[in-house]
């Protein structure tokens, strides 16, 4: 429910990146209030021919409610593996077309199901690590890192601070070591 609620709270922020955890599980929200909703609304026309489809306002006014927080999170998404956040409006587009809409909603699916881009990239930091930001961004579009004021100049880590990523791949090194084990690149 906390995956929900984090994307109520970034209502129209469009800049950033959001993890599939946050992005499936607003959508799953989203599937079982429509289902729930829809089911009220059906049952009011079931009962009353004539003031049953009053029922269906409250589906209106949640679908209404949930456009801008839906669109914010799918650019996000589209940001957090690299990708532009316009394609959200490529694919609303080519999902117009008769049959070629279908072949767009599955790739669309695919890019949405694809793991986060290691490390920072230039939509802003790793939301699964951002621990892995430490010195990146200081300084540019806006972000701060780790508290540092902008323009504020961090210290990498040292050899014997026991803490690193790997600038190249991302990943977390052991023991702060000078070297990437999955990449082979040097901190």
């Amino acid at each position: 429910m906390n995956w929900y609620l984090m994307v109520w709270k970034k209502f129209a922020e469009f800049d950033g990146r959001s993890r599939r955890k946050e992005y499936w599980m607003f959508a799953l929200f989203n599937f079982l209030a429509a289902i729930a909703l829809g089911a009220i609304g059906g049952v009011g026309v079931a009962v009353s021919k004539d003031y049953g489809g009053l029922l269906f306002i409250p589906f209106g006014i949640y679908f209404l409610a949930v456009i801008i927080p839906g669109l914010a999170v799918s650019v996000r998404r589209f940001h957090d593996t690299g990708k532009s956040g316009w394609l959200v409006l490529v694919f609303f587009l080519v999902g117009l077309i008769p049959f070629i809409g279908i072949i767009g909603a599955i790739i669309q699916i695919v890019f949405m199901c694809q793991d986060s881009d290691p490390g920072t990239n230039q939509y802003g930091p790793n939301p699964k690590f951002p621990e892995q930001a430490f010195g990146v961004l200081s300084g540019s579009a806006g972000f701060t890192s780790m508290g540092l004021p902008l323009g504020a100049q961090p210290q990498p880590p040292t050899v014997g601070s026991n803490f690193g990523f790997c600038r190249g791949c991302g990943i977390r090194l052991k023991d702060a070591s000078p070297f990437c084990g999955n990449c082979g690149g040097r901190v």
